[in-house]
């Protein structure tokens, strides 16, 4: 086999370990990258930075990118609201920053091969693989995917053995459970998650259980500016600072922990264990912020969009000029949700509890329920003449 120089998208964890021992173990040059998503701490950043050495990288390379997804990802996410199926606000879109920094350092190296570790069995695969696709003529190196046309059964037991038969033994939480931690979320897959059990306490990672919570409330102050978040609690903080404070704050109160069973691309059901406090708190936020400064209509689009921005994104379709497009009508909307958002939480459930804004749309004379600037009679008007159609067609039919 021709020796290669070799970019590997390395998180530290079973699958890409194994990927970097085999490569290594052919003779390949191999260079890693750390894509720094958040969620993980300096320790663990070294961490991983050591076991790339000690597995045979040539050269191993971490890059912060944790401001490139709050801007690629979280503002039309947040804007959007969009979640898979009404439940999963799509944690594995780190992934496409992840190839796209790792295609500059291919073309930084020279070299048209990059690798990963997705297997054949999941969605990862075709959001690694079509992002290469889109963004230029790379030849992509797939070691678990070719070892599944090897070897029938368990792969995760076979790179076990190897690792462990070669000196490398992975952690006992790793050992049992697929761990994606990021600044958006944590996704855990594996074990009893995979049979459709209950999940265990060992599946916990950032979010308490109750036991834990703490005694006192929390209130937290988000404030935004054209539909970004700008501000926690009066001060000025950047996007990713922000996103990490709330999962720490909100996660000690067990804010944040689903489950979800979901279409994989290629047929079967996949069901993951996420925990994404943060998130959940800045889209509970911007929703009651947005509908109250937003008109009806737009409001109501806004579910029509989220529902294809999601799709495109789980699938894959990342780079696909259609989500731009609908990025841009999300931009839009935008320009008048600037205001603050109070949440609250005495654990498990949170609450957008107070809104202040200069552009609530409201009408002085009119409050819901109590008081109005039209007459009963105009109100009789509108009922009459909105509902003319359904008073006529059940005229008929009930005449016939």
């Amino acid at each position: 086999m021709k020796k290669k120089t070799i970019v590997l998208a390395f998180s530290g964890g079973l699958d890409t370990s194994y990927c970097l021992y085999q490569l290594t173990q052919q003779g390949h040059q191999v260079h890693t990258v750390f894509v720094n998503a958040g969620g993980v701490s300096e320790a663990e950043v070294q961490a991983i930075t050591d076991r790339a050495s000690a597995l045979g990288s040539c050269q191993h390379h971490t890059i912060d990118a944790q401001q490139a997804i709050w801007d690629e990802f979280v503002k039309p996410l947040v804007w959007s609201k969009a979640k898979m199926r009404d439940e999963y606000p799509l944690l594995c879109s780190d992934r496409y920053v992840i190839v796209k920094l790792c295609l500059q350092l291919c073309d930084q190296l020279n070299t048209p091969y990059f690798a990963h570790g997705c297997t054949a069995m999941g969605n990862d695969q075709f959001r690694f693989d079509q992002t290469v696709h889109s963004l230029g003529s790379y030849e992509i190196i797939a070691p678990i995917r070719d070892l599944q046309a090897e070897v029938k059964g368990n792969i995760r037991d076979l790179e076990l053995n190897v690792l462990k038969a070669a000196g490398y033994a992975m952690s006992g939480q790793h050992e049992k459970y697929s761990i994606n931690e990021n600044m958006l979320g944590v996704t855990v897959s594996g074990s009893e998650i995979d049979v459709f059990q209950a999940p265990t306490d060992d599946s916990l990672c950032w979010v308490k259980p109750r036991s834990e919570w703490p005694a006192e409330s929390l209130e937290i102050q988000l404030g935004f500016t054209m539909g970004v978040a700008t501000h926690l609690n009066g001060k000025a903080v950047t996007g990713p600072v922000l996103l990490k404070q709330l999962n720490q704050q909100l996660a000690q109160y067990g804010v944040g922990r689903h489950i979800y069973t979901g279409d994989v691309s290629i047929g079967l059901k996949g069901r993951i264990v996420f925990e994404c406090p943060g998130i959940d708190g800045l889209m509970q936020a911007h929703k009651a912020l947005e509908d109250l400064v937003n008109s009806k209509l737009q409001n109501q689009f806004r579910a029509q969009v989220a529902e294809r921005w999601a799709e495109l994104i789980y699938q894959g379709f990342f780079y696909e000029p259609h989500k731009h497009d609908l990025e841009a009508y999300l931009a839009s909307s935008q320009s008048h949700v600037t205001g603050t958002v109070t949440l609250a939480t005495s654990g498990g459930s949170l609450l957008a509890t107070a809104v202040e804004s200069a552009y609530i749309v409201q009408d002085s004379q009119s409050v819901y329920a109590q008081s109005a600037a039209w007459s009963p009679e105009e109100a009789l008007g509108y009922i009459k003449l909105t509902g003319q159609s359904a008073t006529l067609v059940n005229q008929v039919r009930r005449a016939s």
